[in-house]
């Protein structure tokens, strides 16, 4: 993930999604973590970037779980889907 994440367009994902999401930046600020550590980090930018981006993410996951922004149309058709198949 070479570019910063927007909030806007994460409010249009899935919670799995942006979950998934979560843990690959998490995997990847470890990285850059022990790259750091080790004195291989050349961009000390992209540490900020990666917190800021999971940190842009549990604003969006804590945004719908307080009701403040509803959960996007497609999820909502999706699991009405989904319920009726099982």
């Amino acid at each position: 993930m070479a570019e910063s994440l927007v909030a806007a367009d994460l409010r249009g994902l899935s919670r799995e999604s942006l979950n998934s999401k979560v843990g690959e930046l998490k995997e990847e600020l470890f990285t850059l973590r022990f790259a750091a550590a080790t004195g291989q980090l050349e961009s000390h930018g992209r540490l900020r970037e990666v917190r800021k981006d999971i940190a842009r993410i549990y604003t969006v996951l804590q945004e719908r779980n307080l009701g403040i922004v509803a959960e996007p149309e497609i999820d909502a058709e999706a699991e009405s889907t989904t319920t009726k198949k099982a």
